[in-house]
């Protein structure tokens, strides 16, 4: 009669990987060692982008490292949704700054069109 082979119980070592985040210089949150900013992960995977699509857009990320920032995201809406709007506060007053120096803007292709005209009227060349 065979002998009966003893099962050994299966052991798995659970690892506590870090978010693979990351804070530059600049207080900006990056995924791992790339350059892609967390918004845009974050903001990828709210319109609707699956993890794959989100590596296929930025090729400087992993599939682990998306899918560990997104299940960060997924345990910490809240702190990740202040640090989004910080991000978005911040921008607008990026762009106050910029438009405050360079003034109004609205009409610089009419301004470019007229600077244009006139260069090529200065070297027109008499009786042509």
């Amino acid at each position: 009669m065979p002998q009966a082979l003893e099962a050994k119980p299966m052991t798995l070592t659970v690892h506590l990987d870090p978010a693979p985040l990351r804070v530059d210089a600049n207080g900006d949150v990056r995924v791992g060692d790339t350059r892609v900013l967390l918004d845009l992960v974050v903001r990828a995977f709210e319109e609707g982008a699956m993890p794959e699509t989100i590596v296929a857009r930025y090729s400087t990320l992993g599939l682990a490292d998306v899918y560990g920032v997104l299940a960060y995201y997924l345990h910490h809406r809240e702190e990740v949704g202040e640090y989004l709007r910080w991000r978005e506060e911040r921008a607008r007053e990026v762009r106050r700054k910029i438009e405050a120096q360079q003034g109004d803007l609205g009409d610089i292709r009419a301004r470019l069109l007229a600077r244009q005209v006139r260069q090529e009227a200065n070297h027109a060349v008499p009786g042509e």
